[in-house]
């Protein structure tokens, strides 16, 4: 009986047996990409930042390296240039907080500048303009990219209307003045009277907070020889002070209790006059006078 031969496969020694390939996992991000898929806005949105900051940045290097060179004119009108065809120039101006301030002066401030391009706007420049009114208490100045300036501004608010030569001025309770007044638009405010007036505002204020119930009262206030204060009343009396803040202050405290108590005022009386202290001189009509003493201590 015959064998079949057996066939053998020759392998090469040492060879290992294939195995089947594994399945390939996904790529985990990378924590850049993870990092710029947090942002609040869209991958355009970022290029096109990125794309501003290296034109920004191209642009200063560009006119530090002319301006070292001494041509800092041409550089300017380059970068300029460069800036503006890449859309970073102004082409809106947003303001806000201005109620007494006119509006086209804000914007001809902002806009006189040698060159419209955002980097080149110099934002310190436009706001030490705007301090230079007197409505003006504080200016903010920014860039919002690509093509708007923004401006806030803080106005004073009027206190009192300062009287001096003839002359009517609205001024704030600093006593900073802001503007003429005529005697027809005349608001509802304190009259301060008198040169220099204006800069004691501060100290009338402090000087009537002594004495609220009089406060509504005075019609005005009038400053002496830049030393003392003679107040006016709405129903026409007038109340001469002592000089120095701390004697006034007693003085018109003690006034204002024995006008609570007595009625001091609209019963004729003409004139008060404490400047004496510990004394008051009142005046009456067809020029008849009575001292009386007043306990003006604490």
């Amino acid at each position: 009986m015959s064998r079949r031969p057996v066939q053998r496969t020759a392998t090469r020694r040492g060879a290992a047996p294939k195995k089947k390939a594994a399945a390939r996992r996904p790529k985990r991000p990378s924590l850049l990409d993870q990092a710029v898929a947090a942002l609040p806005f869209s991958q355009a949105t970022l290029t096109r930042i990125a794309t501003w900051s290296i034109v920004g940045t191209v642009g200063a290097v560009a006119l530090g390296v002319a301006t070292w060179f001494g041509v800092p004119g041409m550089a300017a009108v380059a970068v300029s240039s460069v800036v503006g065809d890449a859309g970073l120039k102004v082409d809106e101006i947003q303001i806000d907080g201005i109620k007494r301030m006119d509006k086209m002066t804000v914007l001809t401030q902002a806009l006189d500048q040698d060159s419209r391009a955002m980097p080149l706007v110099d934002l310190a420049l436009v706001r030490e303009r705007l301090l230079k009114y007197p409505w003006v208490k504080d200016a903010r100045v920014s860039r919002r990219l690509p093509n708007t300036l923004r401006i806030f501004i803080v106005e004073r608010e009027a206190a009192a209307i300062w009287q001096s030569h003839g002359q009517l001025m609205l001024v704030d309770p600093t006593g900073v003045p802001l503007e003429p007044v005529s005697t027809d638009a005349m608001p509802d405010l304190p009259l301060l009277i008198g040169e220099g007036a204006n800069a004691r505002e501060p100290a009338r204020r402090k000087l009537l907070d002594e004495a609220p119930s009089l406060r509504p009262l005075v019609k005005a206030a009038t400053w002496i020889g830049n030393r003392r204060w003679d107040l006016t009343f709405t129903s026409g009396e007038k109340l001469q002070l002592p000089e120095g803040e701390e004697e006034a202050a007693k003085s018109l405290r003690k006034f204002a209790e024995l006008d609570a108590a007595q009625g001091l005022l609209r019963k004729g009386t003409i004139r008060f006059d404490m400047r004496v202290p510990g004394n008051m001189v009142m005046q009456r009509p067809l020029g008849q006078t009575v001292t009386s003493s007043v306990e003006t201590g604490e």
